[in-house]
């Protein structure tokens, strides 16, 4: 059974492109915990997720993983992003087998793997298909299927619903939940959305801008039961606002 990450960032500063975003964060993140990033444009959450992920380097500070430096990408870290990342001449069986294939995995046992996740995220009958065939929600789940095949111990999801329609991101909240308490690991979650923040965390973060980059750190009370939240709703868009006045 995989098990949960556990990643911290020690006054961590980051650029994108040349520019500063995110300045003396630091940050700590729970093994198996599902934490939910969220916060005004701009304010680097994307950054910070492709920093965990090993994809950008820090320009000072250091990042860790279970009290090993990140140096690069590795296997025990995957990330699924918001834009279709599918290959498109690829079948869904074959772009989940790719990332089994850049992660080390057996040709003799790459394909069983695919087809055990084409199951589990409910895909059956889809191998063959290409992303082009599919709906917005199905290739979702194909690239959930490809985040989690390999069993990282951590996962890094860049606003993977957020251009969903409601039902369909519902669903797919509903199957992520579900999924990681049948694999259990570690997933950081960035979203615009409070409300999912809400449904999924068991910790909010609100980032604010680089001089502050933590507006607030928010404990959910009994994460993924549906009870009404309004207080801490309330506390969340507070922090929002604050960020994006300061």
């Amino acid at each position: 059974m995989t098990v949960g990450v556990g990643l911290e960032l020690d006054r961590v500063r980051l650029s994108y492109t040349g520019t500063p975003v995110i300045d003396e964060l630091s940050l700590t993140v729970r093994p198996g915990e599902i934490l939910v990033l969220t916060g005004p444009s701009g304010c680097g959450k994307s950054t910070v997720l492709r920093a965990l992920a090993g994809l950008l380097p820090p320009d000072s500070g250091r990042i860790l993983a279970d009290d090993a430096e990140v140096t690069g990408t590795s296997g025990d870290r995957g990330m699924v992003f918001q834009d279709n990342a599918l290959l498109p001449w690829r079948t869904v069986r074959s772009n989940i087998e790719l990332a089994l294939r850049l992660r080390g995995e057996p040709r003799a046992t790459r394909r069983a793997q695919a087809d055990h996740w084409i199951g589990e995220l409910g895909l059956t009958g889809f191998g063959s298909y290409l992303p082009k065939s599919l709906s917005g929600g199905m290739r979702q789940r194909v690239q959930l299927a490809r985040g989690l095949a390999g069993a990282p111990r951590a996962v890094m999801m860049d606003e993977p619903f957020g251009a969903l329609d409601t039902q369909t991101r519902a669903a797919m909240q509903r199957l992520l939940i579900d999924t990681w308490r049948t694999h259990p690991t570690t997933i950081v979650f960035v979203t615009h959305d409070v409300d999912e923040a809400l449904t999924l965390g068991d910790r909010i973060v609100v980032l604010g801008k680089a001089g502050r980059p933590v507006r607030a750190v928010l404990e959910v009370p009994d994460p993924r039961i549906d009870l009404p939240r309004e207080e801490l709703r309330t506390e969340i868009i507070a922090a929002l606002d604050h960020s994006v006045a300061a």
